[in-house]
């Protein structure tokens, strides 16, 4: 007998570790590829922050008597200072208004005013006028003392309004009511525009909507509180209520020297009646038509106000904005939204001049391009936006359309650059390549372009927006006091010095810059925060610091922030000087606290970049208030960290230290010296949560940097350091939630997906031990296949040796060029005819076995031995196999042999023996080599070939 000897050879085991590390190396440079994480190190502005010394409280002039001009404005400002010297405990003076030419007393002199001189006695009567000889622009006033009498002045009778509000927000805040250096000198606004948002006005404080804090609708819209889904569409009660809200929040504004309002709305209050004849979009009979008019009539008078206090009136909208019948006819004209026809925008044209004209007292429309969709929309009506507006040309050819019709008007358009990554211009906000390409060149004096502080959202650890160092177009500033991402105003976060740095810098490098816009209350989903509502519900008084102080650094952006700080702290919360000096220091750490609790420093310092897009600073806590477990963010994070885990881990710890030591400075103040009790409770009930909030968020980054570190570098303290933080943080999460679990003023952190991160970590170890046991498997099938001896060798060399083949299993090296589409099996080996065979898991179509071919097939062909001998003809598929030992021919007929693919069928019959010409061998080796003939109707031994 003939025996085929074994040939071993090492280098296709080579090849194939060269291959599979080579193809491991690909598969993480595609994946690092289409990630594509970058970063480098970001120009965030470095906040110095200082606390105000305590101050003497200065004396309060004791005014009997305010004469000022009988004209609403003035009046209605002489009344907060009568207020104010209430506040001061004096007595209130008497308000005479006077008309023009009318001289009670002594008249003001037209000239400077004079200075205040000590041997002067103190004023007691407080006599306003316009002085139109004054100069300087609109608002300007100036103050002064002659004699007894306190003098204010204005240009015109915004001056003379403005002059009275700083009289009484400087008694309000226990300061020098005119210090020597004020006395007589002209006072300007530095930036003339100076919008604020509508507040919480037509917002209800319904605690069953705060406590379910899945609400992230974002609309903002103020009126609809009071639609009603048929005629009289709007609710009067309602109206009335929101006309309240309105008032108080203007009035509040003026005070704090605002002096224009952004309010949503537009495509409400439209019936486009000027397209057409009049019935073109609407046709006749639309409820929209009735609405849109009911609206105006209803709305009108309220926001009319606003005007009437001297405030500028500006609208808002996204735009595209649609109703169902306005894209209907849309579609049928102009063949859709192609927001680059000027024929579409000519029906935007004709319903922006119709609002012009239903609610004249409207001084323009700002417009949003980088939001919108259904999750804008308020219930009840079919109104909504579109990202339609997504090209330079685009943009373009709608602010043509728009300022052509505001010009018309003497109205302005305000344009805001806030994209998120849509279309073309999706970086218009962050990067001034993008700006100039898209507003470069477009001149117009009635477009006023508004951005962002920040190179992106309102997050801290980001540089200053680099494209408001530029461009020819007036320029306004944004800003946001009820920090969305840091709390929504629930954390102590005093930004004066921050917002005073960026105006300076802003209007040091770009002299277009004009003006400020606050937001007091948006920015978010409305009803997934805290229960706070500007002036009405919650603590709002707390991030009302931001308005406060944003208004003022509009008016001087010299002013000292610690000192704007003090005034707020004692017109708020406290007459005494030691009350007020222990809350300055708190407010003065509250930026530390707030960047380093909800902040991972090493990461958040860094400007980043993944797949083509900027990851927030804040990227472990999710929007809003959902610390993330997606291991790929905190991985992220942890790479972008490097090796500053410590340092990461530190400033959780040191975060937790500054808001102990702020509740301690406001704890330890004498209750007795606040002037209402609730405010105080509302204080150190706000600091004790934020010393929990970041005890719990401290132990969470601990646990997710010290796995990640872990699952790095294997490091046995790091594995150390994630199960003590683990245990810290579920401790510490389970008291954040007792605690605050069903406060709505105080809202507990969601910590579902952070639970699910860490359960699944949990599973690592385990997954570890299984990848060492199948690592180990897997170099034990190596060595074994190098060997080629023993137990196994055989299979594992094969194994080892093998190419891969369609549907997985290995393909066998064949004795020659004939043989190539030959299948290997597990244990032994079983080799197929190539051309046409079965697919493994299949019945093999032949297939010849020898243990001796040291990995080769035997010979054959499709229907005789490729060396002579006997052909044979077999009958149909055995269905069970029965062999001889050394040798098996398993048999189709050849029809069914060449096509089919189908499982065996049919009785049991007998399969052909396998012979030697000589001899019948029944269970010993065929002879080697061939010819062999299978003779008919013999019945061979079975023998299972799984070896």
């Amino acid at each position: 007998m003939a025996h085929v000897a074994r040939v071993r050879r090492s280098y296709p085991l080579v090849v194939a570790v060269v291959v599979l590390v080579a193809l491991g190396a690909a598969v993480a440079w595609g994946v690092g590829d289409t990630l594509r994480l970058t970063h480098t190190p970001a120009d965030v502005p470095h906040e110095e922050v200082t606390a105000a010394p305590p101050r003497t409280v200065a004396p309060a002039p004791p005014l009997a008597s305010l004469v000022v001009p009988d004209e609403p404005r003035i009046r209605k400002a002489a009344t907060a200072v009568a207020d104010a010297l209430v506040f001061r405990g004096l007595p209130r003076p008497v308000v005479t208004p006077v008309t023009a030419g009318t001289t009670p007393g002594a008249p003001a002199q037209t000239g400077p005013a004079a200075p205040r001189r000590a041997d002067r006695g103190t004023p007691t009567t407080l006599r306003a006028s316009v002085v139109a000889t004054l100069g300087g622009t609109p608002e300007s006033y100036r103050l002064g003392v002659r004699g007894t009498e306190l003098a204010v002045e204005g240009g015109d009778v915004a001056g003379t309004a403005a002059g009275l509000y700083r009289l009484a927000d400087r008694l309000r805040s226990g300061a020098e009511v005119l210090p020597a250096a004020d006395a007589g000198r002209l006072v300007t606004p530095r930036l003339g525009l100076r919008l604020t948002d509508a507040g919480s006005v037509g917002r209800e404080p319904d605690p069953a909507a705060f406590a379910a804090g899945d609400d992230y609708n974002l609309n903002t819209d103020v009126v609809s509180s009071a639609l009603l889904p048929r005629a009289p569409w709007v609710d009067a009660g309602a109206v009335a209520r929101i006309d309240a809200q309105f008032r108080k929040f203007v009035d509040h504004s003026v005070a704090q020297g605002y002096n224009g309002i952004v309010v949503p709305g537009f495509l409400e209050y439209v019936t486009f009646a000027k397209v057409g004849d009049g019935h073109a979009v609407y046709p006749p009979g639309d409820p929209h038509v009735d609405r849109a008019t009911a609206m105006v009539a209803a709305f009108g008078p309220v926001f009319r106000y606003a005007e009437e206090m001297g405030v500028k009136v500006f609208l808002l909208t996204d735009m595209l904005a649609v109703s169902p019948p306005l894209e209907a006819y849309l579609t049928r004209t102009v063949g859709g939204l192609d927001v680059t026809d000027p024929r579409l925008w000519a029906v935007y044209q004709a319903g922006l001049a119709e609002l012009f004209e239903s609610m004249p007292f409207v001084d323009g429309l700002m417009v949003r391009v980088g939001e919108g969709g259904e999750v804008y929309a308020a219930d009840g009506w079919d109104y909504s936006s579109k990202l339609a507006v997504t090209t330079d040309a685009s943009v373009r050819t709608m602010l043509r359309a728009l300022l052509d019709t505001a010009g018309a008007a003497g109205r302005e358009v305000v344009f805001r650059t806030w994209t998120v990554g849509v279309g073309a211009v999706g970086d218009l906000h962050t990067n001034p390549e993008s700006y100039e390409k898209v507003l470069g060149g477009f001149d117009d004096p009635h477009l006023i372009v508004s951005t962002k502080y920040t190179l992106g959202d309102f997050y801290s650890h980001l540089p200053l927006n680099t494209t408001l160092r530029s461009g020819g177009h007036r320029r306004i500033v944004e800003f946001q006091a009820r920090r969305e991402f840091e709390g929504f105003g629930s954390l102590p976060n005093d930004l004066g010095p921050l917002h005073r740095q960026a105006l300076r810098e802003f209007l040091a490098a770009n002299p277009r810059v004009e003006g400020v816009w606050n937001w007091t209350q948006d920015g978010g989903p409305l009803r997934a925060g805290p229960m706070s509502l500007h002036l009405r519900a919650g603590f709002w008084q707390l991030y009302d610091l931001n308005t406060y102080a944003t208004a003022r650094l509009a008016w001087d952006p010299d002013a000292d922030p610690a000192q704007v700080t003090a005034d707020w702290a004692y017109r708020t919360f406290s007459a005494d000087p030691a009350t007020v000096a222990a809350i300055g220091q708190a407010m003065a750490l509250s930026r530390q606290a707030v960047t380093r609790g909800l902040y991972i420093g090493p990461y958040a310092d860094r400007s980043v970049r993944a797949l083509g897009l900027e990851p927030p600073p804040m990227m472990w806590i999710f929007e809003w208030d959902i610390p993330t477990g997606d291991s790929a963010a905190l991985g992220s994070i942890y790479a972008v960290t490097g090796g500053r885990v410590d340092a990461a881990i530190d400033e959780g710890e040191q975060a937790v230290t500054l808001a102990r030591r702020m509740r301690d400075l406001v704890a330890t103040t004498d209750p007795a010296t606040w002037r209402d009790a609730g405010l105080r409770e509302h204080f150190t009930r706000t600091l004790d949560y934020q010393v929990n909030l970041f005890e719990t968020l401290g132990a969470y980054r601990t646990m997710v940097l010290r796995h990640t570190q872990w699952l790095d570098t294997g490091s046995p303290s790091a594995y150390h350091g994630w199960r003590l933080a683990g245990a810290a943080y579920a401790d510490a999460r389970d008291v954040h939630r007792q605690r605050y679990g069903a406060d709505l003023d105080l809202p507990a952190y969601n910590f579902t997906a952070a639970d699910l991160g860490a359960r699944r970590a949990d599973r690592d170890p385990a997954m570890a031990w299984a990848a060492r046991v199948l690592l180990g498997s897997i170099l034990l099938v190596v060595l074994l296949g190098l060997r080629g001896r023993g137990f196994g060798g055989a299979a594992a060399r094969g194994c080892c040796s093998a190419r891969s083949a369609p549907g997985g299993s290995p393909r066998c090296r064949c004795p020659s060029p004939g043989w190539t589409g030959c299948w290997c099996g597990w244990s032994r080996l079983r080799c197929w005819w190539g051309a046409g065979s079965s697919s493994p898991g299949s019945p093999p179509r032949r297939t010849c076995w020898s243990p001796s071919a040291g990995g080769r097939c035997s010979p054959s062909s499709y229907a005789s031995w490729s060396a002579g001998g006997t052909r044979s003809t077999c009958g149909p598929w055995s269905a069970v196999s029965r062999c001889c030992a050394a040798c098996c021919c398993w048999w189709r007929s050849p029809g069914a042999d060449r096509g089919g693919t189908g499982s065996p069928s049919g009785p049991s019959r007998p399969c052909a023996r396998c012979t030697s010409p000589s001899r019948s061998r029944r269970s010993a080796g065929c002879s080697w080599p061939p010819p062999w003939s299978c003779g008919t109707g013999t019945v061979c031994d079975a023998e299972v070939l799984s070896g």
